[in-house]
């Protein structure tokens, strides 16, 4: 081997290397709060290991789109993006094992099944952290935004459904959600609704973040940009909220009035996640 190529060896290994730091880096700062969560620490010794694998199924598209958008590296091609989603979620779990071992909550005499329940649930959250940290730390601005002018509606989508899921899962499991939901009539769900809609409008759109572009995209009418990006937003949070819900077992045996109002009350805070991840990872444009 050549001077030039172990020194361009080196050179790419180098930057591999600090890849993964980033990554781990954004792995811990997105799982932290969920890590020290007593519902999630339960969770993984009393979820059906099938909803865990529909998790991650599910959870598995989401992290290949962000990290061709504006994930991991500059990568080429989708099979490069699976690659890099699948190296989040090894960095994701690897973090997680790591945090609650620090923590004490993994120990000897916990059986394998419950610590590897415990750690797979960890592994969502850590794994965004991970896709995202180098897209949002470790690229210059310039690719950034060309990255990001390539995502169209679609990419759009993505952005939203990413940041409901991620805020949405870190409240899904807990029994707070049960009891606002239960407290909740009619009107109050109506309400919800509305501010809910009005949020999202007002942080993508109205209010001016530092740093933010709120221009509203070409050839839309506020109406237009009402119901193709608002409505369409919410409807995205609302359906990543109840499949939230579905999987963690929070619909079970629940009547459709029941259903729909816990649905509401977490699309709340999923509305509000996918808003803040649209400007954050998708510039607002």
């Amino acid at each position: 081997m050549s001077a030039s190529a172990a020194d361009r060896r080196r050179e790419i290994d180098h930057g591999f290397a600090l890849d993964l730091g980033r990554a781990a880096g954004g792995a811990i700062v997105f799982v932290l709060p969920v890590l020290m969560t007593m519902e999630m620490w339960q969770l993984g010794a009393t979820l059906e290991r099938w909803r865990i694998a529909v998790i991650l199924a599910g959870v598995l598209p989401l992290l290949v789109g962000l990290s061709h958008y504006v994930g991991f590296e500059d990568t080429e091609t989708w099979l490069d993006d699976v690659r890099d989603a699948f190296v989040a979620i090894a960095v994701g779990f690897v973090v997680s094992a790591a945090v609650l071992a620090l923590f004490g909550l993994i120990e000897p005499q916990h059986s394998f099944d419950e610590a590897l329940g415990a750690i797979v649930i960890q592994t969502v959250p850590a794994s965004f952290g991970a896709v995202l940290a180098q897209g949002q730390l470790g690229q210059s601005d310039e690719k950034e935004k060309r990255r990001n002018r390539q995502a169209g509606y679609p990419g759009d989508l993505l952005f939203l459904a990413a940041g409901a899921l991620f805020l949405s899962f870190n409240i899904a499991p807990t029994e707070e959600i049960d009891l606002i939901a239960a407290s909740m009539g009619p009107y109050h769900a109506i309400a919800l609704v509305l501010v809910s809609l009005i949020a999202m409008h007002a942080i993508v759109y109205l209010v001016r973040f530092a740093g933010q572009d709120a221009r509203r995209p070409e050839g839309h009418g506020f109406w237009s940009l009402f119901v193709r990006y608002t409505l369409g937003g919410y409807a995205v949070a609302l359906l990543v909220a109840a499949a939230m819900l579905w999987a963690f077992g929070r619909l079970d045996d629940l009547g459709p009035v029941a259903t729909l109002r816990l649905v509401v009350t977490l699309g709340f805070p999923a509305a509000i996640g996918a808003a803040f991840a649209r400007l954050i990872v998708g510039g607002g444009d």
